[in-house]
Formats: structure tokens, sequence, C-alpha cells
């Protein structure tokens, strides 16, 4: 079940929002990859296997992350606009 608070907390500020460590590091990773994909180096990586990712899941991560990255951008250099109902 959709928890609507907690959404909004980490739509806010997701470092309040209350997240596990583990998904705070993959939080943390996503963002960093999003925001600098330079910045993410094996010192990232270490995080996430800190929190106890496993390296499949590290590379899901990683997969899912670089996707929306790629789509979005996709989407916004092609000038592709939401459908009403996103907005909501």
């Amino acid at each position: 079940m959709r928890d609507e608070s907690k959404v909004r907390a980490i739509e806010t500020d997701y470092t309040a929002a209350g997240l596990s460590q583990r998904e705070l590091a993959i939080t943390d990773y996503a963002v960093a990859l999003t925001r600098d994909p330079a910045s993410v180096t094996q010192h990232e990586t270490a995080k996430l296997r800190e929190a106890g990712l496993a390296d499949d899941e590290i590379l899901d991560v990683c997969q899912v992350t670089a996707y929306y990255n790629y789509v979005n951008r996709m989407a916004q250099g092609l000038g592709v606009e939401l459908e009403s109902y996103w907005e909501e």
C-alpha cells in the first residue's frame, strides 16, 4: 500500500523522510548518478554494499536510475509534454 505522506516527504527532502539505511543509500546513489555521473566511484558502490546490497542489486539500481535518466532526457530533448493526469 502506498503511503502518500512518505511519498510527499521523499519529494520534499528524502534525507529527512525516515528512510531506512538501505533506502537512503540507494537514493543517495541515484541522486549522485543523476546529478553528477562523473562523481560516482567505487566509494559510492561501497556505501551500497555497506547498506546490504549485493552486486546484482547494485547493478539493478544503476540500470533503473540510468534508464529513467535516459527516458527523461529523451522526452525533454524532444519536447514531449506530460499527459494532463500526470500533473495531478
